[in-house]
């Protein structure tokens, strides 16, 4: 219950790491709606943007979208900067 609570509160970094991490090898819009816990409405903002600036892409004959190598990039960092945070406040 806590997890769904937190989810609440994302930012817009977060949704987009939630996406990409969805999308990472390939998959329905469904499959990232509900991973990535956004609405169909929410969903299709983010495509928009994701698309545009090269995070992902869209593979027409599976029907799926996948994370390109620019979209696993910023993963790593995005995953990178959790953990620096995590630890930070861990230690404090």
């Amino acid at each position: 219950m806590t997890y769904i609570i937190n989810m609440k509160y994302r930012n817009r970094t977060e949704i987009v790491g939630n996406i990409l991490d969805a999308a990472n090898g390939g998959a329905t819009k469904t499959k990232i709606m509900y991973t990535a816990f956004l609405s169909y409405n929410q969903l299709k903002e983010y495509f928009s943007i994701l698309i545009e600036n090269n995070l992902i892409e869209y593979l027409g004959g599976a029907h799926k979208f996948r994370t390109t190598e620019k979209g696993l990039n910023f993963l790593k960092m995005h995953n990178q900067i959790e953990e620096l945070l995590h630890t930070t406040i861990t230690n404090n």
